[in-house]
């Protein structure tokens, strides 16, 4: 199989909750040499994205979703050793993440992880329910250039909006960059809280997220 193939079949791997498929199409692909940092984007993590969706219209519940993610790290472990040995090196960047405070919902989350790693983040994983102070607790005493925001319940986005308001109140808002992400986010609300970006797809939140970071300290730097 191409490339193209593979990838496919990483991520019908994924929404079909075949986790012995997605080992072996993982290494299919890897045996192959074709871009791991490609292969979770748009294979994995399309996969997981795609669960995402199935799960927001009610076709999938908790539990095939659960099931999907248990695929798509089965895959990302053989992904992994790969992944590491290309890791970009270029920046000493950190990201504090978590699932907001009310949550537990963290597949999108852990997600985002993998995907700031491979992009040369050093990443501060909170976990899940995570009260809007420890984030800005955390940002102060690692010097953090990113936080992370997740939540998959409307019922708990107001506590991302908490967070924005004490790194006002602590100075800190300027010095950070912020995200947010989950089922229920929108541009439009990440727009109505002041944070600085949002991405449907973990693969490109990550890009951004560099992207955002790097203009910030460019424009610090002059």
């Amino acid at each position: 199989m191409n490339q193209e193939e593979l990838l496919k079949k990483l991520a019908e791997s994924v929404v079909e909750m075949e986790e012995e498929d997605a080992v072996a199409y993982s290494k299919e692909y890897l045996e192959a040499g074709y871009d791991p940092v490609e292969g979770i984007g748009k294979g994995l993590a399309a996969g997981m994205d795609q669960a995402g969706r199935l799960y927001e219209e009610e076709e999938y519940y908790i539990p095939e979703l659960l099931l999907c993610s248990d695929a798509m790290y089965a895959g990302m472990e053989v992904f992994r050793p790969y992944l590491l040995k290309n890791r970009s090196e270029n920046n000493s960047y950190k990201a504090v993440i978590g699932v907001v405070e009310g949550d537990i919902h963290d597949i999108g989350k852990n997600l985002f992880k993998i995907m700031l790693e491979t992009c040369g983040f050093e990443v501060i994983d909170l976990g899940k329910d995570v009260p809007p102070s420890v984030f800005i607790e955390t940002v102060k005493k690692e010097g953090a250039h990113l936080i992370g925001m997740s939540t998959l319940m409307t019922t708990t986005m107001e506590n991302m909006n908490r967070v924005m308001d004490l790194l006002k109140e602590e100075g800190l808002r300027d010095k950070v960059v912020v995200m947010v992400g989950g089922g229920p986010i929108s541009q439009e609300f990440a727009e109505k809280i002041g944070a600085d970006g949002y991405e449907r797809e973990a693969s490109k939140a990550a890009r951004l997220a560099l992207e955002l970071v790097e203009r910030k300290n460019n424009n610090a730097a002059y």
